[in-house]
């Protein structure tokens, strides 16, 4: 393994260079005009796998974007990885809050910085670059397959129905992803769990026109005001999310449980200083690390109406708009909620508006046995590159096709991030340190070869 290591410095520019190559297509799953580069990026990642080593590669078409599928097989006998990443990214506005070119990377600080440095274009290019490493130094222990999709940032729409017509192809014993994060730099971790999700778009509509705020304010329904007091009402002073019957199925989390959660390093004072707020806020009971991995919320992601142009217009709007969001955890089934939301909601609105609730798209909690083989192969790689053992964790975050994986086909899956709290995905100046880029690189060659062993081949 001392030659893959070498390999991976001496071709570390490189590899930076491809990267951002992939980085610079500014693939948004969620905005039609960017339907062109989906396509482009496919295209992109299917090149670099060939230029990597994989025997074939293709992309396939979906009802929405295009998925890269790519295999090496050494031995049919040998255990198989399957690689799941994504290449879609979110949205970069607002704009005015970066500071440099969202799709145009850069090097500062130690820190790779652009759309997708991480999430998940930085995290997911490492397995290729592993992969490369391995095949390179005819140093590959396993049989390896790769599923790169275009559209987990709006939820997989598409992924299933994949997975459900190439269950063949798709045959794997493990599926192995890297598109969460570690508690520090140098406390490397591994997610255990994550939360599932439900979204919703909602209309609220007051008068059949925008009306003059001077000639009917107060004497009208506002439906922006309306709207803002129905999202209250999904939470009470303690946070506890309202909707009938919304904690029927959660399964509760055993006193060792949380005692064994809380035993991850966690500064509060950091904390709330890495983000910018002197006091934290979230379900009585329950702490920080508790509220954001193992109990379910509520939030509104978005909401707008009336008119926010410059300057100003005395209007009353005819319609206000929200995005809403709740994160789930094991046990509550998104479909169920969805529909649990959409008849609570629809029942505390006044008579004065109408109310119209799309659910726009969901996925289910996920659990990783940290007794399977590819759990205790990921510990060992850990190890060997940080020096010590990697703490499991629950996140917060959800990627609803892993759930999707398990149910169709068959697969658990394996969790091995290497994103940082404050590289800001999602948001402006996300960002990548270069040493987590690397690092990455390594731990995931290493993970091959101790999965292989752990399966006793």
């Amino acid at each position: 393994m001392e030659k893959v290591k070498n390999y991976i410095e001496n071709n570390k520019e490189r590899f930076l260079n491809e990267l951002f190559e992939i980085i610079r297509i500014p693939s948004i799953s969620s905005e039609a005009g960017h339907k062109e580069d989906m396509v482009r990026t496919a295209e992109a990642y299917k090149a670099a796998l060939l230029k990597a080593g994989v025997d074939k590669a293709e992309v396939m078409p979906t009802n929405g974007n295009p998925v890269v599928y790519a295999e090496k097989i050494i031995d049919t006998v040998l255990p198989t990885i399957m690689v799941y990443a994504h290449y879609d990214v979110m949205p970069v506005d607002p704009v005015d809050l970066w500071d440099s070119s969202p799709f145009e990377p850069e090097v500062r600080e130690g820190k790779i910085w652009a759309r997708g440095a991480d999430d998940d274009k930085g995290q997911g290019f490492m397995h290729v670059k592993a992969f490369e490493t391995l095949v390179a130094n005819d140093k590959l222990p396993v049989n390896v397959k790769f599923m790169i999709e275009g559209e987990e940032e709006i939820g997989s729409v598409n992924l299933g129905a994949f997975c459900e017509a190439n269950k063949e192809m798709l045959k794997a014993d493990i599926i192995l992803v890297s598109d969460t994060g570690m508690i520090a730099p140098d406390i490397p971790s591994i997610t255990t769990g994550l939360r599932g999700l439900a979204y919703w778009e909602v209309e609220v509509t007051g008068p059949n026109r925008d009306l003059h705020s001077g000639l009917f304010g107060g004497a009208v329904a506002n439906p922006i005001n309306v709207l803002a007091k129905m999202i209250a009402q999904v939470t009470d002073e303690n946070n506890h999310i309202t909707i009938p019957g919304f904690y029927d199925d959660v399964l509760e989390a055993t006193a060792e449980e949380r005692r064994l959660l809380n035993l991850a390093p966690f500064d509060k004072e950091e904390y709330k200083r890495a983000i910018g707020v002197e006091a934290l806020l979230g379900e009585k009971g329950y702490t920080t690390i508790e509220r954001a991995g193992i109990r379910p919320s509520f939030d509104a992601c978005g909401i707008w109406g009336g008119y926010t142009g410059e300057g100003a217009k005395t209007v009353l709007p005819s319609k206000a708009y929200a995005k809403l969001s709740s994160r789930l955890v094991p046990n509550q089934q998104h479909e169920k909620i969805a529909k649990m939301f959409e008849v609570y909601f629809t029942s505390i609105a006044p008579k004065s508006v109408k109310v119209k609730v799309t659910t726009l798209h969901g996925g289910q909690a996920y659990v990783c046995p940290i007794d399977m083989p590819a759990y205790k192969a990921a510990e060992k790689a850990y190890q060997k590159v940080y020096g010590k053992q990697p703490v499991p964790t629950r996140s917060g975050g959800s990627i609803p096709i892993i759930s999707t994986f398990e149910k169709v086909l068959g697969i658990k899956s394996i969790l091995m991030g290497f994103g940082l709290e404050d590289d800001a995905i999602h948001s402006p100046n996300e960002n990548y340190p270069l040493e987590n880029f690397y690092n990455g690189i390594e731990t995931i060659t290493w993970f091959y070869q101790f999965f292989k062993e752990e399966y006793n081949v």
